[in-house]
This record gives C-alpha cells, sequence and structure tokens, in this order.
C-alpha cells in the first residue's frame, strides 16, 4: 500500500499580515511532520513566493491541478489568518477528497489595538462556503499549534482519509459461495459496486486448490519459506508433514490470487468443500495472510472483508485485526462475551510462544489447519459494516480482554460496557454473529470517515456519538 498523500494548502487573506501568515504556514508544516504519521506532504511551493493559497495571486485551477497530478488523498486547509473561503471551497470541490479545516488560535491585538490574523473568524467564514459548496470537512477546534487537541484532531483525520482511500478502492477476492446453510452471509455485490464502488473478484474453490496443488509440487522458495514460517512460529507435532506443506501452498496461492487480481482482502468458503477437496482447514492460512495485512474472512463473508480493510486502515495498517464469532456470554460476568473462531486469529497476537496447529476439533473430518489458542487482551474495538434493503451502517463499540474458561480454537474473552445493549443491537441488525477486533482504539478515525462515504451510517454502541465528538474536541473518553 503505497503512503498516503496530503495536499498541504495554508491559507491567509491580504487584509491582514503576510509576515505572519506565512511564519504559520512555516509553523504549522514543522508540527505535523513532527507528529511521525508515514505520508507524503505536497504542498504549494512553486505556485507563487509564499506558497500559500490567497485571492488574486493564485487561482483554484492551479493548486485542483497540481494535486490531481499528484493524486493527493486528503486536503488539509489551515488558516493562516482569516483565508481565503471562496478558493478553499472550489479546491474542496473539484478535488472531491476529504477536507480538513483547522486555524491556529489568535493572539491578544497589539498594543495599538490591531489584530495580525482574525483566523477564528475566517474559519467560521469557509465552514460556511463549504457546506454552500456540497463539501463534507472536518473540523479540528481552534486551538494552538503545540496543543495536543490539534495533534489528536489532525491524527485522526490522517486515519480517516487513510480509511476512505482504501474503502474507495476496495476489491475482494471472494474463493467460493458462501456455505449454504449461511443465509446470513447473503450480500448484494451490485448493490455494493453501485452504492460504494466496491468489486468483487470471484474464483471458485476447484481454482485454488490446482493453484495450490501446482505450488506444492513445484517446491519453490515462496513455499519453503511458508513451511519455514509455520514450522518455527507453531507446535505442529499434531499433524503431518504433508499436512503443514499443504496448509503452506494454499497460504501461498491465496496471496498469489490476491496480488494478481488488486485485492486489499480476501473471503473464502472455509468449509466443507475445501475439506473434501484439499483435506485441510484453511484457518492458519487465513491467520498468517491477515498478519501479513492481507485479511481473510471466513464462511465468505463479504461485509466481514470490507469491515477488516476498514478498521485496519483506521489505524494507519500498524495493527493485525482478527475476524470472530460473538459467541457466548461469560459465564460469571453478565457484560463478558467470548470471541471466538476456529482458529483463524493472527499468529502475532497469540499469549502462547509457540500455538498449536491442530486438526478440526467439530467437523467430522477433523481436518488439519487450526491454529488454536488465546490471544492477548487489552483494549480492542469491535466494528461491523453491514446492511440491508439498500441501507448500511458501521457498527463500533470499545471493549478489554478479561479471564475466562479455556475454549479450543482462536479465542479471547472480552467485557464491554452494557453487554445487554449491545446484543440488542446486533439482534435487531442489519448486523450478524461476525466481528472484526482490532487492539486499538479505531473508533474515532471510523467514525470521521463515514462522513465521506455516502449511504454509510456510522452506529458506534460505546462510546456514544456524543462522547466521540467531544473526545475530538480534546474532552477525555
Amino acid at each position: 500500500m503505497n503512503k498516503l498523500k496530503l495536499g498541504y494548502a495554508p491559507t491567509r487573506r491580504f487584509v491582514f499580515s503576510a509576515e505572519d501568515a506565512f511564519k504559520y504556514k512555516v509553523l504549522i508544516r514543522e508540527k505535523i511532520e513532527s507528529i511521525g504519521l508515514d505520508i507524503d506532504i505536497v504542498d504549494l511551493e512553486g505556485l507563487n513566493s509564499e506558497g500559500l493559497l490567497y485571492d488574486d495571486h493564485i487561482n483554484a485551477d492551479e493548486i485542483i491541478e497540481r494535486f490531481r497530478q499528484e493524486r493527493v488523498d486528503a486536503v488539509f486547509f489551515p488558516h493562516c489568518n482569516f483565508g481565503t473561503e471562496d478558493t478553499v471551497a472550489r479546491v474542496g470541490k473539484a478535488l472531491g477528497k476529504p477536507v480538513l479545516l483547522w486555524g491556529p488560535r489568535d493572539e491578544a491585538p497589539l498594543e495599538d489595538g490591531m489584530r495580525l490574523r482574525d483566523t477564528q473568524c475566517g474559519l467560521f467564514a469557509t465552514g460556511k462556503v463549504l457546506r454552500r459548496f456540497n463539501v463534507p470537512f472536518t473540523y479540528v477546534t481552534n486551538s494552538r499549534v503545540n496543543d495536543p487537541v490539534f495533534e489528536r484532531g489532525f491524527t485522526n483525520f490522517i486515519a480517516a482519509a487513510n480509511v476512505v482511500r482504501q474503502f474507495r478502492s476496495l476489491r475482494i477476492l471472494q474463493i467460493g459461495p458462501r456455505p449454504s446453510s449461511f443465509w446470513t452471509m447473503m450480500c448484494n455485490e451490485g448493490e455494493l459496486l453501485e452504492q460504494f464502488g466496491i468489486e468483487i473478484h470471484p474464483i471458485t474453490l476447484v481454482d485454488i486448490q490446482r493453484a495450490s496443488q501446482q505450488i506444492e509440487k513445484g517446491n519453490g522458495s515462496e513455499l519453503a519459506e511458508a513451511v519455514d514460517y509455520i514450522k518455527a512460529k507453531l507446535d505442529y507435532s499434531e499433524v503431518t508433514e504433508g499436512d503443514v506443506k499443504r496448509i503452506a501452498a494454499l497460504k501461498v496461492a491465496m496471496r498469489r490470487y490476491a496480488q494478481q487480481t488488486g485485492s486489499s482482502a480476501i473471503a473464502i468458503q472455509c468449509w466443507s468443500s475445501l475439506q473434501d477437496a484439499m483435506g485441510i482447514m484453511p484457518c492458519l492460512a487465513n491467520a498468517i495472510l491477515t498478519d501479513e495485512q492481507i485479511p481473510v474472512t471466513c464462511e465468505t463473508d463479504i461485509h466481514g472483508a470490507v469491515t477488516s480493510v476498514m478498521v485496519q486502515a483506521a489505524t494507519m495498517n500498524q495493527a493485525p485485526t482478527f475476524f470472530a464469532d460473538l459467541t457466548v456470554r461469560h459465564p460469571d460476568n453478565p457484560n463478558g462475551e467470548l470471541l471466538f473462531h476456529c482458529g483463524n486469529f493472527p499468529l502475532s497476537l497469540s499469549v502462547e510462544e509457540k500455538p498449536k496447529l491442530r486438526k478440526h476439533f467439530l467437523f467430522d473430518d477433523h481436518s488439519p489447519g487450526t491454529h488454536e489458542g488465546e490471544i492477548r487482551g487489552g483494549d480492542m474495538t469491535l466494528a461491523r459494516f453491514d446492511g440491508d434493503h439498500g441501507e448500511y451502517q458501521l457498527f463500533l463499540g470499545r471493549a478489554r480482554g478479561i479471564q475466562g474458561p479455556y475454549t479450543r480454537g482462536s479465542y479471547v474473552w472480552v467485557e464491554v460496557n452494557d453487554w445487554p445493549l449491545w446484543e440488542e443491537k446486533l439482534v435487531k441488525g442489519p448486523y450478524v454473529h461476525h466481528s472484526v477486533g482490532i487492539h486499538a482504539n479505531a473508533i474515532p478515525a471510523l467514525y470521521e470517515a463515514c462522513q465521506y462515504i455516502p449511504g454509510l451510517k456510522p452506529d458506534p454502541v460505546d462510546p456514544t456519538e456524543q462522547q466521540i465528538q467531544a473526545w475530538l474536541r480534546g474532552a477525555s473518553m
């Protein structure tokens, strides 16, 4: 994944201090670079002598052309004084990318009563004009350059923009149809394309079987690397060397198909035809690929794959997701719940030094390929993109790991603020029993991203929408 590109378009208005605006252009640039985000910044240098957006000296068309040529993913319009609201709005409208509006807090008037910037006043003006142009935008509270609320808001905006850019270019590799008995996994492929531009690239289980067999017979370096990785990371004493090789070959085949088709995620029919054809479960292959930032969802869960890409993008792809069933309530904790799947959670999350590679414990054939064990707890985000009847929502909630009984498969017990409320919301829909977790607070970025995705409504259960908004203004959460 290429770095996110941010268009940096600092703006001023001619009636206020040009010198002070230039000073703040430099200070703000230095601040956002110091945050340490892995992004590329495209500025206005060379378009005029100041590198600032202001009327009569640089027009919207020149800025739009530069940002389009550079393929920016989002635009930041820091108001270094009052700013030029009409040009800001024209650029924002033409680009159609996420827009960040903010300006540094004004100092006290000078001794003679003159004011150098009137930045806050200009923010009011630009906000109104952006609305006139139907440009959605993110706003960070008028604050000083080094105030924590600015860094928080800027960082969250970049993460939200990363969600939007990956969502807008999303293609999912679908390996096989959904299991016939899983009506919950129905999705409307045409609707996903029409409403969101999400593409599905379907292949059959025969395709992946043939590709895996060719890789297994070929004994190439990629296969050898995957075999060595499995043997180094897992206790595989319960399965055969042949099983390890077939699982590794499947992992390599899935990755190649994803790369060849330009797919960001995979949804696979993990049972039961695959076991009949290949004699293995894909769970461990799913786990390894998810650790490699190609999330794989079970039971051909297309909406789950969409969720996975969004959630990992909200952390700037710095943490792996895990794909889980919401399974049973904790035997003692009324707000506790088991997050589980047969054996697909990323190895990097395991609490054991060498988790077990085992045979499946439920199905009659007991095929090998499940990666079992508990994963670490801590604070997590749980999310689910889902919809029906043409309406889509993004469920958002926070959880933390707790102690609970041993169970088979990949699992972690979690506690939430009010499980009966969660349960009611999930049952009444449009959700299902699948969720995506990540060990990070991805909720504010996902919430903010929704305003740039027409047709997707955020549905936070904890924190509430009001708490998220207050946090973005600087409150604790």
